[in-house]
Order: structure tokens, then C-alpha cells, then sequence
């Protein structure tokens, strides 16, 4: 899961700090496995939100259940410093295979040569 949240700007950078542990404990504490924490400092937001024109952002990387969710999701909406969190699963990717064989070349066939279904030609 990747989880990013808003701190209101006027919450100190230590308070900042204090909080992503927090968020950390929970994860752990609720069974799940914590990853990264990135705080990417204030950022101004493209709209108000609760009269407010910048906030802090912090972004997580976890794994955990649904109880790892909704413990952490519950303490994003009951602490009054945080404004906004988004959490979203991330889906493994898919990892293709190119091919390494050399496959022959197609001919090319002239526009003008090229017919329709019906057996006419394409104008």
C-alpha cells in the first residue's frame, strides 16, 4: 500500500516528524510491515482546503491487512493536524519478457495492392 497524507503548515517540522513515527508504530503495531517514509516538505495546494493555501507532505510504503488500514486510516481522521490522506494498494507489476529470437521480416505490401473483405480494392 502506499499512503500519503497533508499536515497542516503551521505544525512545526518536529511535530512533522512525530507524527510519520506515529504512523509508523501503527503500521507495525497492527501486524504490518513498514517499508519507506518520504517527507516531501510544504507544498502549495492547487485549491483551499479549510482556509488553508499550503500543508506538509508526508508519503508511506507498507504491506498489512485491512486492520493495517483501518487502524491507520482512523488515526489520519481523528487527528486535527492532518488535513487530508489518501491510501491506495499497489498492484504488482507485471514483468514481460522481450523476445531475444530474430523473427524474419514481413512483406510490405503497397497501399494501392491491398484489398477490403469484399474483394475491392481500398481507394
Amino acid at each position: 500500500y502506499e499512503s500519503t497524507f497533508i499536515i497542516s503548515p503551521e505544525v512545526p517540522a518536529e511535530k512533522v516528524e512525530e507524527l510519520t513515527a506515529k504512523a509508523v508504530k501503527i503500521i507495525e503495531d497492527s501486524k504490518g510491515i513498514f517499508k519507506t517514509a518520504q517527507q516531501f516538505g510544504k507544498k502549495r495546494f492547487a485549491y483551499p482546503i479549510n482556509k488553508l493555501r499550503e500543508g506538509s507532505y508526508v508519503y508511506t510504503e507498507f504491506s498489512g491487512s485491512g486492520e493495517t488500514i483501518n487502524a491507520l486510516e482512523n488515526f489520519f481522521k481523528f487527528n486535527d493536524l492532518i488535513v487530508r490522506f489518501l491510501t491506495v494498494k499497489v498492484e504488482k507489476k507485471k514483468v514481460v519478457a522481450k523476445k531475444t529470437a530474430k523473427t524474419e521480416p514481413q512483406a510490405v505490401v503497397p497501399q494501392e495492392a491491398k484489398t477490403t473483405n469484399d474483394g475491392g480494392k481500398i481507394k
